[in-house]
Parts: C-alpha cells; sequence; structure tokens
C-alpha cells in the first residue's frame, strides 16, 4: 500500500495503516454490528415485553442511553447477550468463599423464612437461590413469548440446551441471561486487584471501578467468555457468575485504548472466526487490560504508540494460544482458554 512521500519514519507509517485500516475496516464491522443491533433488538424487544407482562420481577431491559443499549454485549458481528436484570436480592447473603471459582452463592439471610421470600419458588431447601431454576423459569417464559409475538416465524427458541438461546432470521444467536446487579460493592474473589506493583490504574479510577461493581449470571456450559462453569449438578448448579463487563469498559476509557479493542476485534473477525472459537473477543478485551498494566502511562496510549501496543497484544496472545492459557483479568484462578481448540500458530515467516 502506498503511504505519501513526506511519511518516512516507521512510527509515521504504522499510524497511517492502522488510520486507514481503521477508516475501512473497523468502521465496517462498525456499521454491520450497529446494523444487526437494530434487527435483532426489535425482536427481543417484543419478546421481552411480553415477558415481563407474565413476570413483574424481571427489570425492564433494553433500554437506549445515548445510541448504546443497556444491557447488551456483542460477542460478534452474529452474536449478542442480553443480560436480563431482576430485582434486587437484598434477602440474601452473597458468599464468595471461593469453592466454586469465579461463581457464587446467593443464601437467605439468617432468619429469613423461605416462605416468605419474593423468590420462593427458586430457593432450593438449604436455602439458596438457584441460578438453575431461575433461568428454567426464563426459558419457559420466553418459549411463551416467542408463540405469542409478531415476529414468531423468524424467531426462535433454540431447545437443545438449558440456556435461553434465541436464532433471529437464522442469522443471529442471542442469548438471554438472568442477572443480578451489584453495584457499590467487590467480591472477595478479586480482593486482589489492583496489584500494588503497578501503578495502573489510578487510585481514583480504582474506587470508581469498584464502585461500579459487578454482576451475578446464571449461565451454564461454555460462557461467551469461554470458561467452562456450573456444568455439574449440586450447589454447582445454582452458582451464580460473576461479570465484570461495566467494570472492565469502565478501565478502557481514555486514549486509544478502545480504539485498539476495536482494531483487535475487527481482526478477529476477518481471520480468527475458527472452530472451536478458540480467540473469543473476550479473550482480547482481557489481553488489552493486561497490556494497560505493563505500560502505566496515559502517553504510552497516545494514537502514535497504537502499533506497539497491538505488536505487544498479538505476541502476548500467541503464547497465551501456545500454552493454552490466558487469565481472567479480575479472577486469574480461570483461565479463558480452557476447553477451547487451539488454532495452529506459525512462529516465523
Amino acid at each position: 500500500m502506498l503511504v505519501p512521500a513526506d511519511m518516512v519514519g516507521p512510527q509515521t507509517r504504522m499510524a497511517f495503516q492502522l488510520n486507514k485500516y481503521c477508516g475501512e475496516r473497523v468502521a465496517a464491522r462498525r456499521g454491520a454490528v450497529a446494523k444487526s443491533l437494530r434487527e435483532v433488538v426489535t425482536a427481543v424487544q417484543e419478546v421481552l415485553r411480553e415477558v415481563e407482562v407474565q413476570e413483574p420481577r424481571v427489570i425492564s431491559s433494553l433500554s437506549e442511553v445515548n445510541g448504546r443499549f443497556e444491557g447488551l454485549h456483542v460477542l460478534s458481528p452474529t452474536e449478542f447477550e442480553v443480560v436480563l436484570y431482576l430485582n434486587q436480592m437484598g434477602e440474601f447473603n452473597f458468599v464468595d468463599d471461593g469453592s466454586y471459582p469465579g461463581s457464587a452463592v446467593l443464601k437467605l439471610s439468617d432468619g429469613r423464612k423461605r416462605s416468605m421470600s419474593l423468590w420462593v419458588e427458586f430457593i432450593t431447601a438449604s436455602g439458596y437461590l438457584s441460578a438453575r431454576k431461575m433461568r428454567s423459569r426464563l426459558q419457559t417464559l420466553v418459549a411463551q413469548a416467542c408463540e405469542k409475538c409478531s415476529t414468531r416465524e423468524s424467531v426462535k427458541l433454540i431447545a437443545d440446551t438449558s440456556e435461553v438461546r434465541l436464532r433471529i432470521r437464522d442469522r443471529y444467536l442471542v442469548q438471554i441471561t438472568p442477572a443480578f446487579k451489584c453495584t457499590g460493592v467487590w467480591p472477595r474473589s478479586a480482593s486482589h486487584w489492583p496489584s500494588p506493583h503497578t501503578p495502573w490504574p489510578n487510585p481514583g479510577l480504582v474506587a470508581e471501578v469498584k464502585a461500579e461493581g459487578f454482576d451475578l449470571l446464571s449461565r451454564e456450559g461454555v460462557t461467551p467468555s469461554g470458561q467452562t462453569i456450573n456444568s455439574n449438578g449440586g450447589l454447582e448448579g445454582d452458582a451464580w457468575v460473576m461479570c465484570f463487563t461495566e467494570a472492565e469498559n469502565r478501565l478502557l476509557y481514555g486514549g486509544c485504548r478502545r480504539k485498539c479493542l476495536n482494531i483487535l476485534k475487527t481482526l478477529r473477525d476477518r481471520h480468527l472466526d475458527l472452530s472451536g472459537d478458540p480467540v473469543a473477543s473476550y479473550v482480547l478485551k482481557t489481553l488489552v487490560l493486561y497490556e494497560c498494566e505493563k505500560h502505566p502511562r496515559e502517553t504510552e496510549w497516545d494514537d502514535s504508540a497504537l502499533g506497539d501496543r497491538l505488536v505487544g497484544i498479538l505476541l502476548q496472545l500467541i503464547t497465551c494460544l501456545q500454552c493454552r492459557r490466558c487469565p481472567h483479568y479480575f479472577l486469574p484462578a480461570i483461565n479463558l482458554l480452557r476447553g477451547a481448540t487451539p488454532p495452529i500458530i506459525y512462529t516465523h515467516l
């Protein structure tokens, strides 16, 4: 590709190429995702409106704020997750004792009678709020809603899974996940963060992230981040998965961090969308966060340094794939590449 004659420095040439890539490939991906989102949201909102009528404990979701849909996560241009928030669980104690890495349980507070709980039908005999029972109830409601919707010919519930998954127009896959929002608290499993030896993030940003809190999700099997969880029966199947999406997004504000992630996602969709999904977009997001720790100064996230950051992240990705391990940013005991089929890696040209 030709570069103007006056752009002779390697950094300048790299910046030119990256800006061109963003203007063409990244912008095209963003446009395609935006178009898909409108089609997906229209169908899902009709389903959820019916669910909310039947289940008043569900909080109305998928609201559009400043052009962004709250509670909707883009996993790929054709795969999405809708986080369906439930009314608060103040009558339960949050138990995060490390028994189920990446997950926690909600136990009925001492002195509370199971029969008096808002969630009585989802509480086990031992007093735990069951993520599995909650998901089963949502699946029944969504199945009924799909039959009543005007779009029932194009929206189908996938029946061979305990997850609530919709296939829309045979093109899009949408997972609807029940969740509780835990604002203003921070799990013990992530208490080691941030590392005292790393100057990034600064104390003010850390306080913002911890105030943002996290979500508790009802998931089973392989999550969109690639980890296998809650596949067994018993209490593990009733546990809730900890999710830090909003906290992670807050950490990526500023500099070219978001631009860097968008380039990586575009490269992933074009070249690494392989069988077994060895490189989920969440893995790339995690590697960007680790790169932020390695390069804590804001000057290292100027557009002029974007090429160096991308090279560093891609080299780290190769290392992770070779050893089949990528630790979760907040919960390093969780390996995001567990169960993923690694691609063939060429380390020389």
